[in-house]
């Protein structure tokens, strides 16, 4: 006999999380979360500067690759992405930002009733749980926790003041009133602790009796019957399984897997499907189109701070101290995000929103930390945050073990290039403020950048993603959305997806935060489909 659920949700990620844990919430209804990965709570996930362990490799993470980008010097960019019960929630710096007010806006202009910033600043609040700012912007009581660094880390106060030498606003809150300007980040922590979105939502309801997790479970398709999904086929070890849905089969594998598995599914463009011989369910063309992500350059610089996080004898011992220091206090080294400051700034003062951002890492990045170098230093991402490239997600081929077929078009629109260099030079402003400039003893990268043309050049060859892919399975009512305003997809009942891919344009800032409100908003719309 199959099993069967009133809601099978495939992706245990920060939407998959919320929706098993909100739905469940009535006895009466019963649900089936599927995920690829495994549990993930261990000391790797909850210690946050465990983090370098998991980004670099396929640890807790897929590890994708993207194609060759033109745009990249023919480089082919990384693409790490949470393969655990709580996402990338679970391998991610762990920086809460909403965005901007305007974001929302906009997606509510492009005709998406129901998502303005009014409307969905209470979904932002009712997740959240801000230990620092009691306030009309935050909320309390919410199951994420939301809170300052613990790290102690005093090259917190020279960034700052390195911002204020070099003429740049500070922002206490990022999340607040407004946007721009530099400041310390908030994390999604608490007590020294990362706090997924598994460990937030899930995790204290496992003993919830229509609460069913299958870890493991790499999903192969959605089972389609007359227009309608009405469950998913999932390989768990050797075995292929079942699982029907009552009610509705929710797709929340993100911007990069969802439509992947809707592809794989039959749903999608159908001269696509037919070259990699999937029968065709419904012809919608959109699906894996309108991908978007931050492009990113990052600026590294050797020091001989100790204070900083580096390969070499003295920071040995210092690590073991902070080791000690972590388990004693959960404070200190380990409770570090890296990227523990940043901010958004505006390369034309005419401009209504920041356009681009910065994360200020106390250790040396190189390529996704798959680089090392000997010694100590610091870091400065500076991303873009609207860039007006976009690319697609499609299918390698037919077997579902296959990664995707994965092409961002990094820096294919000129006018990325033009304002990455306006971005490069106002964050090279920054590193040369005195505040940071009397640290740094190398510079291995950048040395002999002068000129604009020296700039695309060091663009080229460094620029890759920050970690943000979206608006795969855009929201939308014209002919290149996959699914509506209240997430269904169109010309399939029985079908949501709930994730970063709904996104109709990338928004101002990192994306965990508002994939969580994604789902928050999708539970009531799904609770009022139950009542109707």
């Amino acid at each position: 006999m199959e099993r069967q659920s009133d809601y099978v949700i495939i992706g245990g990620g920060s939407a998959g999380c919320v929706l098993a844990a909100r739905l469940t919430e009535y006895a009466n209804v019963s649900v089936t979360l599927l995920e690829a990965g495994g549990k993930g709570d261990d000391w790797l996930v909850n210690t946050p500067a465990a983090v370098v362990a998991m980004v670099p490799r396929a640890v807790h993470n897929w590890a994708f690759e993207t194609v060759p980008q033109p745009g990249l010097g023919g480089r082919c960019g990384y693409q790490p992405r949470g393969k655990v019960l709580g996402g990338s929630s679970s391998i991610n710096a762990m920086v809460y930002i909403r965005g901007h007010r305007s974001d929302y806006d906009l997606w509510a202009a492009m005709g998406n009733h129901g998502w303005s910033y009014e409307e969905v600043l209470p979904y932002f609040k009712r997740a959240e749980d801000n230990q620092d700012f009691q306030d009309s912007w935050h909320g309390q009581g919410g199951p994420l926790p939301v809170s300052h660094l613990r790290t102690d880390n005093p090259f917190q106060q020279h960034y700052l003041q390195a911002a204020t030498e070099a003429g740049f606003p500070i922002n206490k809150d990022f999340n607040g009133a407004q946007q721009e300007g530099l400041g310390i980040y908030q994390v999604t922590q608490r007590e020294g602790e990362r706090w997924s979105a598994y460990r937030a939502y899930l995790k204290p309801h496992l003993a919830r009796t229509n609460l069913c997790i299958e870890t493991q479970a790499h999903v192969e398709r959605i089972l389609l019957l007359g227009g309608r999904a009405i469950g998913v086929e999932f390989r768990q070890g050797d075995r292929v399984q079942r699982v029907m849905a009552r009610r509705e089969v929710i797709l929340c594998a993100g911007a990069l897997q969802s439509p992947q598995i809707l592809l794989l599914s039959g749903i999608g463009d159908a001269e696509q499907l037919q070259k990699h011989g999937i029968a065709v369910n419904h012809h919608l063309p959109s699906v894996g189109k309108n991908l978007q992500d931050h492009p990113d350059f990052i600026f590294g610089f050797q020091s001989e701070s100790s204070d900083l996080l580096g390969l070499s004898l003295r920071g040995g011992w210092h690590l073991l101290r902070q080791v000690m220091r972590y388990r004693r206090e959960r404070r200190g080294l380990l409770t570090s995000n890296f990227a523990e400051a940043g901010g958004f700034l505006k390369t034309s003062p005419e401009l209504a929103a920041p356009d681009i951002q910065l994360h200020f890492v106390v250790a040396l990045v190189d390529d996704h930390a798959r680089t090392l170098h000997a010694g100590h230093g610091f870091s400065c991402h500076v991303c873009l945050l609207r860039p007006k490239s976009a690319g697609s997600v499609s299918l390698r081929d037919a077997n579902a073990r296959s990664s995707p077929h994965i092409d961002p078009k990094f820096l294919d629109h000129p006018d990325d290039v033009d304002n990455m260099v306006a971005g490069y030079k106002m964050t090279r402003r920054l590193m040369q403020a005195p505040s940071l400039a009397k640290f740094i003893t190398g510079d291995p990268f950048t040395a002999t950048v002068r000129t604009d043309e020296d700039i695309r050049h060091i663009l080229r060859q460094r620029v890759d993603t920050i970690y943000h892919p979206v608006g795969t399975c855009r929201m939308g009512l014209d002919a290149q959305a996959v699914v509506d305003t209240h997430l269904k997809v169109h010309g399939v009942a029985g079908l949501r997806v709930v994730d970063a891919s709904i996104m109709p344009t990338l928004i101002g800032g990192n994306t965990h935060a508002p994939v969580v409100m994604i789902a928050e908003k999708a539970v009531d719309m799904i609770r009022a489909d139950i009542q109707a």
